[in-house]
């Protein structure tokens, strides 16, 4: 029977639940890097053993760390243990450095003058489905980096920030590659998404990028229609087979493109609200998406404090309410853009964590939820492996 691996990243560690197949009885794993702050982990589809955490600390500064074992132990490629640690004994972030390539130059600051790039951390590590050796991270400030060698050394990809990078500006949680979907029908495409910059993509392999956001509305912060850059875009999603077809979740509206980010339209229908951060599709059905609707940019809560993730069968527009065994009164968290993911068992499975940090799962497609643990730290990000 296969097996599950749900990998979450959290505040003050990482954390690694597992189940069999009927995923009804769950182990909890950690903390790992217990008082780290753990912005994403991901497994490798290449070889499921083989993980990536993205380790940082305002103190100390970005680590990567690997397990070759399924996260029973890690290790940080490229460095040794000794050479992580100051004279005074303290830890310092030098694992894995990460050097923009070439000129820094600026970008947009939040008062609109030009500010220099300065990397802050990784958000998002997305592992090749083909060469365990081989990933990409996104960064802040933002910037997607390289590594072909297990992550001992990690090199820029400069073309993105040449795709008008010096009119990007940061939202509210900063300035950074947020999302990497890479196209496994097609080994140069690459989708990113950023905060607040917009999505983008390359077609070949990250050399050379392109703004995708034509048809993208933020009229408050762009007035222009046709501004090809600065839409605060929270997370974009696609399903395998259909790589052209990719759906996204803008700090207002949800929104589908069917020609690879050429032309955007709205899909957001009968929502309650049309914000929210994360966005996903169903295993199996490409045309099945999951939303959780927040009341707004300012009230980060469901509306009526009712926790309810929204489903479309019919690729949007059309949303179904979906609430059994999630709490309906008095339920004021969040789910945030890296917070939710799907697994290719069947039925699929679908997983979320709050900002209360209950983790929930559904291994129906979203017909009811349990929540299979609870209390943890603040939550990241979730991410879900199957396991042979």
């Amino acid at each position: 029977m296969s097996k599950i691996r749900v990998l979450v990243g959290t505040k003050k560690g990482a954390f690694v639940l597992t189940s069999d197949g009927k995923r009804k009885n769950w182990k909890v794993s950690g903390p790992h890097f217990a008082g780290w702050e753990i912005y994403h982990v991901k497994g490798s589809p290449a070889d499921p053993k083989r993980i990536y955490a993205s380790q940082t600390s305002g103190w100390f500064g970005q680590i990567i760390q690997r397990s070759d074992d399924g996260g029973k132990t890690w290790n940080t490629p490229g460095s040794s243990p000794e050479e992580l640690k100051s004279p005074d004994g303290f830890p310092k972030g030098e694992s894995n450095k990460f050097v923009y390539d070439g000129k820094v130059g600026t970008h947009k600051w939040y008062d609109g003058s030009q500010h220099p790039w300065e990397f802050k951390r990784v958000w998002h590590i997305e592992p090749s489905p083909t060469d365990p050796d081989v990933a990409f991270a996104g960064v802040e400030d933002a910037a997607i980096f390289k590594t072909t060698d297990g992550g001992k050394t990690w090199k820029e990809l400069p073309g993105l920030r040449n795709a008008k990078g010096h009119l990007w500006q940061p939202g509210a949680g900063g300035m950074a590659v947020h999302t990497i979907i890479l196209d496994r029908k097609n080994a140069n495409r690459i989708y990113i998404a950023i905060s607040a910059a917009g999505a983008f993509r390359s077609d070949d392999g990250g050399k050379t990028w392109k703004p995708i956001n034509r048809g993208l509305k933020s009229q408050y912060e762009l007035p222009d229609p046709d501004a090809e850059v600065g839409h605060c875009v929270h997370r974009i999603a696609l399903h395998p087979s259909r790589p052209d077809v990719v759906f996204m979740q803008k700090h207002w509206d949800v929104m589908r493109t069917d020609n690879a980010g050429e032309r955007w339209t709205e899909v957001s229908g009968n929502l309650p609200t049309d914000f929210g951060f994360p966005i996903d599709v169903h295993a199996h059905e490409p045309e099945t998406i999951f939303v959780v609707p927040i009341k707004s940019d300012s009230e980060h809560y469901p509306p009526d404090g009712k926790l309810r993730v929204y489903r479309s069968k019919t690729g949007g527009n059309e949303w179904q309410p979906l609430t059994k065994g999630l709490p309906q009164k008095d339920c004021y968290v969040n789910v945030l853009r890296d917070a939710m993911s799907v697994v290719s068992l069947e039925p699929c499975g679908v997983y979320f964590v709050t900002t209360g940090v209950q983790v929930y799962a559904s291994a129906d497609g979203g017909n009811s939820w349990n929540p299979i643990v609870r209390d943890l730290p603040a939550v990241y990000s979730v991410e879900v492996q199957t396991l042979k």
